[in-house]
């Protein structure tokens, strides 16, 4: 971690251990695409991902990020991107499949249940279908 005083929304070391290899392979991968070209990434995705979940649960706006974050312009750039690619919804499938696993269960789901609420259906549609 960086030489700062940890903030109460930072990642645990455990926490980290469980979804820096998603967020390393998004970057290896986004690397690759970029065929060799530009400049390595420099800044530290723990830290990154702290100054997310920094914004997250204080609610402060992006422009207002502690300085001992990195630029809120960077921070606010790694969130749009991993939105984009779907990391949030990876990191959340892999959190479920850990806690499923603990709990004695299977990492998926074997069912699901969709109430009258979830699903809208067409007024044009026969009620007997």
């Amino acid at each position: 971690m960086a030489d700062r005083r940890p903030y109460p929304s930072d990642l645990s070391d455990a926490r980290w251990e469980l979804i820096e290899p998603v967020l390393s392979a998004w970057r290896y991968e986004r690397h690759g695409r970029a065929l060799g070209f530009g400049r390595p990434a420099e800044l530290n995705l723990r830290e990154i991902m702290n100054a997310i979940l920094y914004v997250d649960r204080t609610g402060v706006q992006w422009r207002y990020l502690p300085h001992d974050f990195p630029h809120w312009n960077s921070v606010y750039g790694y969130f749009a991107k991993w939105q984009k690619d779907g990391i949030f919804a990876q990191l959340n499938g892999v959190l479920r499949e850990l806690v499923r696993e603990q709990e004695g269960r299977g990492a998926e789901p074997s069912a699901c249940v969709i109430d009258a609420q979830s699903v809208k259906t067409s007024t044009s549609v026969p009620a007997t279908s």
